[in-house]
């Protein structure tokens, strides 16, 4: 930290800077009436008398739209005020790091990258709904406090950023990568440019690359007016189908198509999370059976089928197993150990499809009980996709299920032989 270029400002005294941005400067001071220290972001104003005094105007509309927010994921505001050419805003101080210096430091794991962003859109919902816009979403306005609590920053002057931004297009303030495309065309924007800018934010998040790039600020500009990026899943494999829908939905271009509401798009990140928590790998119930073999001398065999898992995609379930026989020991040399008729395969089937219901049943009361908009199996899809389409998209990129689907196909089909033979003996 820098020295203090100022001592006092209003009726705080100011401690230290933190940092220093294009519009002003960041300070930690003391409310010497509260007891309690805050942050201090100051706006400088610039211009003649008459452009200084409409800055200032739209300042303070700003500000005390902001500091009516009371909110978990939102920073809070105190007090505003303005000593000489200096506006400032007084605020919660934030023991944090912001999103961006975070991102810097290492990839962020799938499940926390879904929980900040769902955070965020929790704290941009509630201003929407009265009537605050921020208009500069961003991972530099956005703090995480103790390693997850999502704290979001600079409501405020985010309406000051947009006037720098037409008035001084060649030295663009903030990032013009998170922008809206009706924020890069100049045209009027609502609550859903908020929601595009999360959407790129997410894109970043579990790809580590922007969704839109540019050799230029016009170049990126036109990219992000006109170009569908690539599938999220297109760049990191691991990411599920339904993450691929929901960033799509977020990044439309026109805002009819777009989420219409924050809140729908954290419910739906939410549900992303669910899904990941129920993918291989997340404990769920073994499966065993024993199966006894006829021969005269043999001994008992076992047939153990493990890791028989259940993930919930939509209507889609998954049932993994695999068989390992035990090599057969016989008194007798030579022999040959032949299928019981008393193993009824078809048997075996119904009972992993039985298994199967009742754990994605147990998954779909879970969800109810923590509130979540579920479907009859436990999943909630995405609004306005189809969990048809969910499941088939995970069919196309997932080998695995498709060979599940052969395989069980293959096992009714064996069971089937297996009756029809035992009838005609």
């Amino acid at each position: 930290m820098g020295s203090p270029t100022l001592t006092q400002l209003g009726r705080y005294r100011i401690l230290a800077e933190l940092g220093r941005g294009a519009m002003g400067v960041v300070y930690a001071a003391e409310d010497p009436l509260l007891n309690r220290r805050v942050a201090i972001k100051t706006i400088i104003m610039t211009g003649d008398s008459t452009e200084r005094a409409d800055y200032e105007a739209r300042f303070y509309q700003e500000a005390k739209a902001a500091g009516g927010l009371n909110h978990p994921n939102v920073v809070t505001v105190h007090d505003i005020g303005r000593e000489g050419a200096v506006a400032y805003m007084a605020m919660e101080l934030i023991d944090g790091i912001e999103l961006r210096e975070m991102m810097k430091q290492s990839r962020i794991a799938l499940p926390l990258a879904l929980d900040i962003i769902a955070q965020v859109a929790d704290g941009l919902a509630f201003a929407h709904e009265r009537g605050v816009i921020h208009r500069d979403v961003k991972p530099g306005n956005v703090m995480i406090v103790r390693g997850r609590h999502v704290k979001i920053m600079d409501f405020g002057i985010a309406r000051m950023r947009e006037s720098d931004i037409q008035t001084r297009a060649g030295t663009l303030l903030g990032s013009p990568k998170y922008m809206s495309p009706e924020q890069v065309s100049g045209e009027r924007t609502d609550h859903r440019s908020d929601i595009f800018s999360l959407g790129v934010m997410l894109y970043e998040l579990v790809t580590s690359a922007p969704p839109f790039s540019g050799s230029s600020v016009t170049r990126l500009m036109h990219n992000i007016a006109t170009v569908t990026p690539r599938m999220p899943s297109a760049l990191n494999v691991s990411l599920p189908a339904m993450l691929d829908l929901i960033v799509g939905k977020a990044l439309e271009k026109p805002l009819d198509t777009r989420y219409q509401n924050a809140a729908e798009f954290a419910a739906d990140l939410r549900a992303c999370a669910a899904e990941i928590s129920l993918s291989p790998g997340a404990p769920l119930a073994d499966m065993d059976a024993t199966i006894r073999l006829d021969a005269a001398s043999a001994e008992t065999q076992r047939i153990d089928i493990d890791a028989a898992r259940t993930e919930a995609n939509g209507d889609a379930i998954k049932t993994m197993a695999s068989a390992t026989v035990a090599r057969t020991r016989a008194t007798d040399t030579g022999v040959h150990l032949i299928l019981s008729r008393r193993f009824d395969s078809a048997q075996a089937v119904q009972r992993l499809v039985e298994r199967a219901a009742a754990n994605s049943g147990s998954v779909a009361q879970g969800a109810q009980t923590n509130g979540l908009d579920t479907t009859p199996n436990g999943a909630r899809a995405p609004s306005a996709v189809t969990r048809a389409q969910v499941a088939l998209r995970q069919l196309q990129r997932d080998p695995e299920r498709r060979v599940l689907a052969i395989a069980v196909t293959v096992a009714m089909l064996a069971a089937a032989a297996i009756a029809f033979v035992g009838v005609g003996e």
